[in-house]
């Protein structure tokens, strides 16, 4: 087994998916479908990707150590399993928040979003 890549930096930035898994555990442990039904009460949209594609993604991000199976008593085999976020997740999962915040932020400064622009751009509006 290969040593987790604890750097936050270098597992950003995240992929879509990988960022709503990641930020539907952020609040508490959830097993495959929990994860996909918050993903899409956040959203108001059903979720975009195929339930293959989702494991596969939880595979990688369990695999680099940013969450983790929660231990179930008497539970065996992938069904069923409940997922959290390590404290590496966590860490991830907030830096990439952070990072499109500030992507957020530069869609506003250049207008791309009318309604949340700053109040003083420096410009003449007309």
């Amino acid at each position: 087994m290969r040593e987790p890549d604890h750097d936050v930096q270098r597992h950003l930035p995240l992929t879509p998916l990988s960022f709503e898994i990641l930020l539907s555990l952020a609040d508490r442990p959830r097993h495959g479908y929990g994860i996909i039904k918050e993903a899409e009460e956040r959203s108001g949209q059903a979720f975009a990707s195929s339930t293959g594609t989702l494991y596969l993604a939880i595979q990688r991000l369990h695999k680099k150590e940013l969450l983790a199976v929660v231990p179930t008593p008497g539970g065996k085999g992938s069904r069923g399993r409940t997922y959290e976020l390590t404290e590496l997740g966590r860490q991830v999962a907030a830096a990439e928040a952070r990072r499109l915040a500030a992507r957020v932020r530069d869609a506003q400064r250049k207008a791309l979003l009318a309604d949340e622009a700053p109040a003083d751009t420096g410009r003449a509006r007309g």
